[in-house]
């Protein structure tokens, strides 16, 4: 009897000491990275937070936790132990579920491959276009202000004006249509709390009436209702 008392009190207490999985699990490899610390990280306030870490020790593969309440951005945060104190930086959509991440020690964040993510996949295609709207802002740079204009100074600045407010509105009309098209997602809350918050006030109220109850009721849903209500105070 004692024996069995015994044993069901090692299969208790092994049970209780075993780590609970956590809602987001964040894994992967960096290729090439043989000492370090990765840390998973997020946005408090305007504070960053280390939410999880673990320390590298020759297995460049990692695994790393936490229990979000809504998604939202997280960064994979890398220290190496050779003397360089910078910390490189990947940002990701965090979700519910299995978040793949890999990516090589030398370009860790241009090499970054996020999977697991449909948030991550969204904030991907936005981010393409957006690089091209910046993209025309150079061009125009180019056109409206190059040596060999023919317009005054004071011409090139009127004409350079114009047609970067030309491409700022089409920037955001196409931001308000992806978040609109995507309202089941919380990056359409992002998108009108963050990337177009000095949008016209009419066009954000449409976004945000948009948005699934769960998008409205998550993190980025809550702070875009916030900004909606400062506007008409």
């Amino acid at each position: 009897m004692k024996k069995i008392a015994l044993l069901s009190l090692g299969l208790l207490f092994t049970f209780c000491s075993s780590p609970s999985k956590k809602s987001m699990s964040v894994s992967g490899k960096i290729d090439g990275l043989r000492k370090g610390t990765l840390y998973l990280q997020k946005m408090e306030d305007t504070l960053l937070v280390t939410v999880d870490s673990v320390e590298i020790k020759g297995d460049d593969s990692f695994s790393l936790g936490h229990d979000l309440k809504s998604p939202e951005f997280y960064f994979l945060s890398m220290a190496k132990d050779d003397g360089d104190s910078l910390t490189e930086k990947i940002l990701f959509f965090g979700e519910k579920g299995d978040i793949k991440i890999n990516t090589l020690l030398r370009t860790f964040e241009s090499s970054a491959k996020v999977e697991g993510s449909e948030n991550q996949v969204l904030w991907n295609e936005y981010q393409s276009i957006m690089r091209k709207f910046n993209n025309q802002n150079l061009d125009n740079l180019e056109k409206f202000m190059g040596v060999d204009s023919d317009l005054s100074g004071e011409e090139r600045s009127k004409k350079l004006e114009e047609a970067n407010q030309k491409t700022l509105k089409r920037k955001y009309l196409y931001a308000l249509n992806f978040a609109m098209t995507n309202a089941d997602k919380e990056l359409a809350a992002y998108i009108g709390a963050y990337e177009v918050s000095d949008a016209v006030p009419s066009f954000l109220d449409s976004l945000y009436n948009t948005l699934t109850p769960t998008v409205k009721a998550s993190k980025y849903g809550l702070a875009f209702k916030q900004q909606i209500e400062s506007l008409v105070r």
